[in-house]
């Protein structure tokens, strides 16, 4: 929380606003005059296009699939229908909307969990990678994926063992369909969050909480689950197409552990210290019939906050209505940063095996400065759009957005929401747990 002497965000008399994070204590200065600085850039040589081009632009796209590891599930169709374990020979038959597969590049390996942990693959990894070694398209898309990999680690082992690492990993990558708009004519075009139709961003997050949950139950020896969103370079991604990660650690890390900690005192944590300052602050974004978007307030870069107001803490303890209802937010304000501007999407929610209740939670953070010697040797961090103007930008976008039937109809937003908008309930059922 703050310190208990200065408040977590206040003005000064130059104009000068001074942030404290209440969950970290990060400090934060916005200095006047830096606020008008552009958010982004768009390419300065964009590439034209050439027919079809737009379908294999990078190791994503839809024309080339083989680059990357076998497809644990896709959407297809208008209606998302649901494909499980694809063998490389059906690989072209269907055009996913969004895939789910492991990352060939791992950040904590399948060797990670055998060697720390003795973890070994279920039956149905075995069964799996033996139908997928018996098919020759399976077996010569494992072998060029396997030559990949031991040439980045100079380690060479059998297509067995290869076949075991590449398809029971516990680093999976949910990709969108799209590298670039439908219709593009450039490379610039760029097919973001944002992008995607409401129920298109509802069909990528379902997934995305559905695989959350499969990773959680196959990995037994993983305490979380991160989850996360890398979009453009600056914020981290290795391609400019639409992605989400998902990567199981054996520890909460430092932040869940000081949140857990803050918890055994004050269970109603996020309530006062993240909505209740909103409110206070005239902070709140938007709403939806199950989750409130808020101007964050202490974090290094301008970041949006979107809180679930379910009573579920795990994502996948949340209902169908209550997963829509976060996507929503979710979305209008990728919607309203817009496709160049670097974003880092992070998902925050309670450990299974953590004692107190915590609600879902997802910052949207605006990469737009780089911290540097000042922010080093201070630790006082410079964020050039204080919590109130990311606000005001948010709230006019969001309305002209809804004007143009580009977000939920259902959204309110700024003045819109109401008191019982910003009620949380994640604490209500004991537990946390729906």
């Amino acid at each position: 929380m703050s310190d208990g002497v200065q408040p977590a965000i206040r003005r000064l008399p130059d104009g000068t606003v001074k942030q404290i994070g209440p969950l970290t204590g990060t400090r934060v200065w916005t200095v006047p005059g830096r606020a008008n600085r552009p958010l982004s850039m768009p390419r300065e040589h964009a590439h034209i296009l050439e027919p079809d081009e737009e379908n294999r632009l990078c190791a994503f796209c839809s024309e080339r699939y083989l680059e990357t590891t076998p497809d644990k599930a896709r959407l297809v169709g208008a209606d998302f229908t649901e494909l499980r374990k694809v063998p490389a020979s059906e690989l072209n038959d269907t055009v996913a909307e969004f895939r789910r597969f492991g990352n060939l590049f791992e950040i904590v390996s399948a060797e990670y969990w055998r060697e720390n942990h003795g973890f070994r693959q279920p039956a149905a990894v075995f069964e799996w990678a033996q139908e997928y070694l018996s098919d020759p398209a399976g077996r010569a898309h494992l072998e060029k994926l396997a030559e990949i990999r031991a040439a980045a680690s100079g380690e060479t082992v059998s297509i067995e063992e290869a076949a075991l690492d590449l398809l029971g990993g516990s680093h999976d990558v949910i990709v969108a369909r799209r590298h670039v708009v439908d219709g593009a004519m450039s490379d610039a075009e760029l097919a973001s969050a944002g992008t995607l139709t409401p129920d298109e961003h509802a069909a990528y997050l379902a997934l995305t909480v559905q695989s959350l949950a499969e990773i959680q139950a196959a990995q037994p020896h993983a305490a979380y689950v991160a989850v996360f969103q890398n979009w453009l370079r600056p914020a981290g991604a290795s391609f400019e197409h639409l992605h989400k990660q998902l990567v199981a650690i054996d520890d909460y890390g430092p932040q869940v552990d000081h949140e857990l900690r803050l918890l055994a005192q004050n269970r109603d944590l996020y309530q006062r210290e993240i909505v209740d300052l909103a409110v206070a602050e005239r902070l709140v974004v938007a709403a939806t019939d199950g989750a409130v978007a808020v101007a964050g307030v202490g974090h290094r870069y301008p970041a949006f906050e979107v809180l679930s107001t379910s009573e579920a803490n795990l994502p996948q303890e949340h209902s169908a209505a209550s997963i829509r209802a976060v996507s929503d937010l979710v979305h209008a304000l990728h919607a309203a940063t817009g496709v160049h501007v670097p974003t880092n999407e992070e998902w925050h929610y309670r450990p299974p095996g953590a004692p107190w209740p915590m609600p879902w939670r997802i910052v949207l953070k605006w990469r737009i400065s780089n911290p540097a010697g000042f922010e080093g040797g201070t630790k006082i961090y410079v964020n050039t759009i204080d919590p109130w103007e990311l606000r005001r930008r948010a709230v006019e976008s969001l309305h002209a957005l809804r004007d143009a039937g580009a977000i939920a109809p259902g959204i309110r937003i700024g003045d819109e929401c109401t008191p019982a908008d910003a009620r949380l309930r994640y604490a209500d059922s004991g537990s946390g747990d729906a």
